[in-house]
């Protein structure tokens, strides 16, 4: 299939009613290892599939409520799944996801794509979204013929952030300037402060960072996240 200038409008269109959205499109050149596609052909383009703030959520809750088993161990993954590869199929593209095999890099996709930047964090950040948006797909295509602007260019929002909330809220100083400490983030939430705390309210370090806070997660959201980062068993 080749990349019409209205694909994305037919992608966005496609992707309306689950609450996701086109995030950016990656053009494969001599600088890029392109994936490859089922008949061993490489890829000529991405398209990054995402979420914005809570867009998703209600749609995504209300699958899980109808599933018997609430979606599984991964229900956000399982729902992305089945919504992209409906849309994959309809648009004629091949899909690939984050937490699937062979791991493609969405980051550098991400940062390619919308000139991102990672935050403490380690999440990438947005100067609109802040750290309210995820990638939960993409899309592969063959061929694509036209050109795709570079991501408009913009001060990096941490170097602009002079307060750096997000390196001292956090109760155990998990996020420093040097990364994430997961660990200590993990027995901090499996505990009884974590568990009264980020864990129904969401990250405070994340929390406190003031970009994007229109877009910040619905409780429910920021809950079901928090769940993801508990301890594993």
């Amino acid at each position: 299939m080749s990349g019409p200038s209205d694909v994305l409008g037919r992608l966005d269109a496609a992707l309306a009613a689950s609450g996701l959205s086109c995030r950016g499109v990656v053009r494969f050149d001599g600088h890029d290892r392109a994936p490859s596609l089922a008949d061993g052909r490489p890829a000529s383009a991405v398209v990054l599939i995402g979420v914005v703030g809570g867009a998703m959520w209600p749609v995504f809750d209300a699958w899980r409520a109808t599933q018997v088993d609430g979606g599984g161990s991964d229900p956000l993954d399982r729902w992305s799944k089945i919504v992209i590869d409906g849309v994959a199929k309809e648009i004629g593209a091949a899909a690939c996801y984050p937490s699937e095999a062979p791991y493609q890099p969405f980051q550098r996709w991400a940062m390619k794509a919308e000139g991102l930047k990672p935050s403490p964090l380690g999440i990438l950040i947005h100067p609109r979204f802040g750290l309210w948006h995820s990638y939960r797909g993409a899309l592969l295509f063959r061929d694509w013929d036209d050109e795709i602007a570079a991501p408009v260019a913009f001060t990096h929002p941490c170097d602009r952030c002079l307060e750096k909330p997000c390196l001292s809220s956090c109760p155990v100083d998990a996020i420093k300037p040097s990364g994430f400490d997961v660990v200590g983030c993990r027995q901090h939430l499996a505990g009884p402060v974590g568990q009264r705390g980020c864990m129904i309210s969401g990250c405070l370090a994340r929390n406190a960072c003031p970009v994007g806070t229109e877009y910040r997660y619905p409780p429910e959201q920021l809950r079901f996240h928090m769940q993801a980062l508990k301890l594993p068993p």
